[in-house]
């Protein structure tokens, strides 16, 4: 039986001491693609044109000189495109030919090193994609010269080919191909013992060359559940892997086989109640049903990545230009359970369409620090960061529904109580009484966008002013104390 071939050695690197799941759990991730955040050494208003599929210039150099506009929205890590060598024109990382070489459109080793130790000064995390189910070929399958792929040079590491049809069949998901013949992906058989040690060897390696803090693993859902166990406990760092369907038994179930997944159904969610106005149940729904845990929820949803855009899917002002509700759908994602990601440009308030018109540079914007989304963004993460700071329960509490009702939803994480509304920007002025926020009789109550206050009457409830369809964030002012807001 002829066996799978490696043409590299193995290396065995110490992680050293590697940042956990709880340290995860407390940071907001702002996802970086690569090629299209910045240059290395200049500015330029042009915009590279997303419908050629090419490379556009940006480079780690360039990330390293724009973390002071990154930590300036309050970010304390960036999530980064994956760094192996590609086929040609593969900017955006996954069409990987050698695991064991960077792509040097992206800069050198010491450039990827230089990026981590300046996060590090910071006391930010990197984290990286990577790709564990296939590897890149710029052609048809019946093309593919194996030993061209490194370190898995050999068919026999490599399922057969068939065309990836029902996504919904999950055996035809993970030995299936992805790709077509501009470019096929070679689906790796991650099952078999020596590829899995092949990739374990190669992630330690990675990981612990270029001080990675965090992995983001594409694809999971075409990689048999098995091989990620063995895969992480190599790479020694959180994991997160992006399992993209909308079935949260489904979803959720491969937490079981790694720390984290990408939050896909509670995407879906918000953008239905955000973007289409349904109904707040939907969204009130699909939270609870996160946190059920059992057969039908997540193991812990706190650790799981919230999001409402990425660089698959249209943007979220694509659907919609209404600010208030844009304003909400970021509130949710930053205020909400989880670890929560914000993609690049959302602060500029891109509204680019699928793939590949949601993957625009961002360098015409100027990186203006002065846009209504980048100030709401860097406030939102304020609040999150200070609450996390004032309570050591903030992270694992639980966000749960007060009330809600057709397009207004009411919730309490510990010390910070949320309204949010899908009414949008013509959502009148009013009052709205609070229901089910447990303040003290008396309390003092502040919403911290308009910095009004309230107290709070005998069943513990307070009267907030409403307008525009703008989210609404309330404090007990006596938690408020070094805030840096509102005049604490």
């Amino acid at each position: 039986m002829k066996l799978c071939r490696l043409l590299s050695l193995a290396f065995f690197l110490s992680v050293g001491l590697a940042a956990t799941a709880a340290d995860w759990r407390g940071k907001a991730i702002y996802q970086v693609f690569t090629d299209r955040f910045s240059l290395t050494n200049a500015y330029s208003a042009d915009a590279c044109d997303v419908t050629k599929n090419e490379y556009c210039g940006g480079t780690w150099k360039g990330i390293q000189s724009r973390l002071d506009y990154i930590q300036g929205m309050g970010f304390t890590a960036i999530w980064i495109s994956p760094v192996t060598l590609q086929v040609p024109g593969g900017y955006h990382g996954y069409y990987q030919t050698d695991l064991y070489r960077l792509n040097d459109h992206f800069g050198t080793a010491d450039d990827l090193k230089s990026l981590a130790s300046d996060l590090k000064s910071r006391g930010m995390y990197l984290m990286v994609d990577v790709v564990p189910n296939h590897m890149g070929w710029p052609g048809c399958p019946d093309t593919v010269d194996y030993s061209q792929l490194h370190p898995f040079s050999d068919a026999s590491c490599y399922h057969s080919y068939c065309p990836l049809l029902n996504y919904d069949n999950q055996t035809e998901t993970e030995v299936c191909w992805l790709g077509d013949c501009n470019t096929e992906m070679p689906d790796l058989k991650t099952e078999d013992s020596t590829v899995a040690t092949g990739m374990q060897d190669w992630i330690k390696s990675l990981v612990s060359n270029y001080s990675i803090d965090g992995l983001r693993m594409d694809s999971a859902k075409s990689v048999n559940k098995g091989f990620f166990p063995g895969f992480c406990a190599a790479a020694g760092v959180f994991c997160m892997g992006e399992v993209a369907d909308g079935r949260a038994t489904y979803a959720y179930a491969y937490q079981d086989y790694m720390d984290s997944i990408l939050d896909y159904p509670l995407y879906f969610a918000i953008n239905r109640t955000f973007q289409q106005q349904s109904d707040m149940s939907d969204l009130t729904y699909n939270l609870e049903l996160s946190k059920n845990g059992g057969s039908t929820g997540s193991k812990d949803n706190t650790l799981l990545g919230t999001f409402i855009e990425n660089h698959d899917n249209p943007r979220f002002p694509w659907s919609t230009d209404d600010m208030s509700l844009v304003k909400n759908a970021i509130a949710f994602t930053i205020l909400s359970d989880g670890i929560p990601i914000i993609y690049q440009g959302q602060e500029q308030h891109l509204a680019g369409a699928d793939d590949p018109g949601c993957r625009e540079a961002i360098w015409p914007t100027g990186y203006n620090t002065s846009t209504p989304l980048y100030g709401h963004i860097a406030y939102l993460n304020q609040m999150r960061n200070f609450a996390q700071s004032q309570s050591s329960s903030y992270l694992t509490y639980k966000n749960w529904v007060t009330n809600y009702t057709t397009d207004t939803i009411m919730m309490r994480n510990d010390i910070v109580r949320t309204i949010l509304t899908n009414q949008g920007e013509s959502g009148g002025s009013y009052s709205l009484t609070t229901e089910g926020m447990g303040f003290e009789s008396g309390e003092t109550v502040v919403e911290v966008f308009t910095c009004d206050k309230s107290t709070a009457n005998s069943d513990g409830e307070v009267n907030i002013r409403m307008n525009g369809g703008l989210p609404r964030v309330l404090f007990p002012e006596s938690s408020l104390t070094g805030f840096g807001m509102c005049g604490y």
